[in-house]
């Protein structure tokens, strides 16, 4: 069912929605709550298609068929009741069919919505924010249903009272849905994501996940005995694990990962050197840029210059 991907040539530049209130402007609605948003897709502006960077975590779930969906440069296959994410900084458009009136649903939350709580603790499961395939996640009628009442039970409590329970009532809402979709996913791309995955698999996701976060920036680098911690397992113990499935120590695999994040960031965003130090967590941006160099072998503004000479 899978189709080969298809880069796509197309030049525009994606707009970038800034918060839950250009998001909401694009539905037509109100805004209920300044870090989440639930819009109802038959009600969207058709300009909201266009190619666009939600930079916010969203879950779309299309009703029905109704263009030609392209996301992260590629294009994705999907048939009525599917499922897809976006994370910050992936670009989406549709090339719509206008014979098809757009239906289906969408939920877009800020990063700042996971710092210092248990959904952000647990985010790192999320996997599936973080994995390119070419077709989005079908779902059966009774799977459809369950993530229905999710948007529901979401758009409920965003319009209830405000009261001391309203966040946490919130976030474990999202909390459900994307577990949900965890499971549904794994059902279906079991090939890609494999319940037996080795910890550094298990790894690589959970700090690709906490990297784009936005946590760094409010909790700092990740660390060695901060990832050993989620494995229950001692820095030294862990440290021997990484050691003798990677070949490299584990101070040296977080240090590749923040240059890829940097690399990442430096290319699919404009946000300035400093702007990126500290998004990764870096309390100096002169400390940043002096690794990057030494890393990478040219400055981190060089290297964004060379991406686009």
């Amino acid at each position: 069912m899978t189709s080969s991907p298809t880069i796509t040539s197309r030049t525009t530049v994606a707009r970038l929605v800034s918060g839950i209130d250009e998001f909401n402007t694009y539905f037509r609605q109100a805004t209920d709550h300044p870090l989440i948003g639930v819009g109802e897709l038959s009600r969207a502006d058709l300009s909201i298609f266009g190619p666009t960077d939600f930079g916010m975590y969203c879950v779309v779930l299309m009703d029905d068929a109704f263009g030609t969906l392209h996301k992260g440069g590629r294009t994705i296959s999907y048939k009525a009741n599917t499922l897809f994410s976006l994370r910050p900084g992936e670009e989406v458009r549709m090339d719509l069919d206008h014979t098809v009136h757009p239906a289906g649903w969408m939920l877009a939350f800020r990063p700042e919505l996971l710092e210092k709580t248990g959904l952000g603790r647990d985010f790192y499961m999320f996997n599936f924010f973080s994995s390119d395939v070419d077709e989005a996640m079908e779902l059966t009628p009774v799977e459809r249903g369950i993530i229905i009442n999710c948007f529901s039970n979401l758009v409920a409590e965003l319009k209830s009272d405000r009261d001391y329970m309203s966040d946490q009532l919130l976030r474990l809402g999202i909390g459900q849905m994307l577990s949900y979709f965890k499971r549904f996913y794994e059902r279906q791309f079991s090939h890609s994501v494999s319940p037996g995955a080795s910890l550094a698999e298990r790894l690589d996701n959970m700090v690709d996940n906490y990297l784009s976060s936005g946590l760094p920036a409010q909790k700092g680098q990740p660390t060695v005995a901060w990832c050993a911690s989620q494995f229950n397992l001692s820095p030294n113990y862990f440290g021997d694990i990484i050691k003798r499935e990677l070949h490299i120590s584990a101070q040296e695999y977080l240090q590749q990962k923040l240059i890829m994040a940097a690399q990442r960031l430096l290319s699919d965003t404009s946000l300035s050197i400093n702007d990126i130090a500290e998004e990764l967590g870096f309390a100096y941006p002169n400390h940043f840029a002096r690794m990057f160099r030494r890393r990478v072998g040219v400055p981190p503004l060089r290297y964004r210059k060379d991406l686009h000479s």
